[in-house]
């Protein structure tokens, strides 16, 4: 764990930038407003759609509001999302999958039901029915529903996890020894799965927020917040790629594919923590094998 997550330039880089994005998401609307006297929600008439200068960094939208203040305030809005949608949905896979695949029988039988429903639904569509059904509750209503449906795909893979290591023959010791199924679930089974478990996270924090954008985007979402996807949304409004206002879409797109990227980077360091076939063998490594083999092949 050492070697990967503080000598990968992946996970360096990825981790980084997340932590970049969750502390803007925090300080970053009180930190416009305090120190720059910016506000993403005041109009400024004698400045509407003008380019990145003096005043306005990023420039202006069509109303005046500026566009560096939006694309914090919308940070703030996009990662709650992800963070809360991730979290429902890895905490129910958690809760189905794991269970599932450690004990069995009928307790496998009913829970791998309620997984294989969820996984045949038509995720997308529900999702925007049920959104467009609800539109105009908000950010939290929103992060649930995605959580909520997007969930099955993890629980199938943490059923399988769960059901190998059950298997084990470390686990059928101690289950010969005694030991509770409970116990054996959060202290054997749950500790071998952290790195699928956080790689998990990590795809469903992006996934949830390219939802929340997509489902913005086509004005299933509460106009009142802003997010990266609102914003994506009022550009495509006002037509902003036509008129060639690419201040206003660019930066919260640009953002959304840093999360993705960040995100897909922590998962590959993950994969080689996890999976030591995947590990790259560091430069001093590899000259010391091939040094080696030199000796070995002299003598």
């Amino acid at each position: 764990m050492r070697t990967v997550f503080l000598r990968s330039w992946k996970v360096r880089i990825g981790l980084a930038v997340l932590v970049f994005f969750l502390l803007l998401a925090v300080f970053g609307p009180w930190l416009t407003h305090s120190v720059f006297g910016l506000d993403p929600r005041a109009n400024d008439t004698s400045a509407i759609s003008q380019s990145p200068g003096d005043g306005h960094p990023l420039g202006t939208n069509q109303y005046g509001q500026d566009m560096l203040a939006q694309v914090v305030a919308g940070a703030r809005g996009s990662m709650y999302v992800g963070v809360l949608g991730a979290v429902v949905g890895t905490a129910i896979a958690i809760l189905v999958g794991v269970p599932a695949g450690f004990y069995g029988g009928k307790v496998d039988t009913a829970l791998n039901f309620v997984t294989n429903l969820f996984l045949v639904m038509p995720t997308l569509p529900l999702v925007m029915i049920v959104a467009g059904y609800l539109q105009g509750t908000g950010l939290t209503t929103i992060a649930l529903i995605i959580g909520f449906f997007g969930w099955s795909g993890g629980a199938r893979t943490l059923r399988a996890q769960a059901m190998s290591i059950a298997n084990r023959d470390f686990v059928r010791a101690m289950r010969m020894l005694g030991e509770r199924g409970r116990r054996l679930v959060f202290a054997e089974v749950l500790p071998h799965l952290t790195g699928l478990i956080a790689s998990m996270f990590l795809h469903a924090m992006i996934g949830a927020v390219m939802a929340e954008a997509g489902l913005a985007f086509l004005g299933i979402s509460d106009s009142s917040s802003i997010s990266w996807g609102t914003m994506i949304q009022g550009a495509q409004q006002q037509s902003a790629v036509l008129r060639g206002l690419w201040w206003w879409f660019v930066p919260p797109g640009l953002c959304i594919a840093l999360i993705g990227t960040a995100a897909a980077l922590v998962n590959f360091g993950i994969d080689e923590l996890a999976n030591p076939k995947l590990r790259a063998a560091r430069p001093a490594t590899v000259r010391r094998t091939k040094q080696l083999a030199r000796t070995g092949g002299a003598a």
